[in-house]
């Protein structure tokens, strides 16, 4: 199975901007999947950062709210994430997930994942 493809990753100054993009791998039912952009730092767990569902809804981490922009285009099985008013604490590796469930009160992504794409905040 052909993972997903992040890119748009680099290095920006704190206050920057950034737009992350995410080429699926699979178009199949890809309009009625919920997608996700996760983030992991150095020695930390990996956190979801924004999701879109399948309707256009959007749910994001307390800590980017206002920040960060989650968006898909179904047609080019593409997730985007614009990255606005960039701080050092944003520096990790950013990853997307194209299939992802609601457990609860959670967001859970099936394990499938690309390699990322680096973003370092730093002046």
């Amino acid at each position: 199975q052909v993972r997903p493809v992040e890119t748009g990753g680099g290095l920006v100054q704190p206050g920057g901007s950034l737009r992350l993009s995410c080429a699926a791998s699979e178009s199949f039912f890809f309009s009625y999947k919920n997608l996700g952009w996760y983030r992991q730092a150095p020695g930390k767990q990996r956190e979801v950062v924004a999701v879109i569902t399948s309707d256009g809804r959007t749910d994001y981490a307390e800590s980017v709210k206002g920040r960060f922009t989650i968006s898909r285009d179904d047609d080019k099985s593409s997730i985007y994430l614009q990255m606005d008013s960039l701080k050092p604490e944003d520096t990790a590796v950013y990853l997307c997930n194209v299939d992802m469930y609601r457990v609860g009160s959670s967001w859970v992504p099936v394990d499938h994942w690309g390699q990322g794409t680096q973003v370092t905040v730093s002046s």
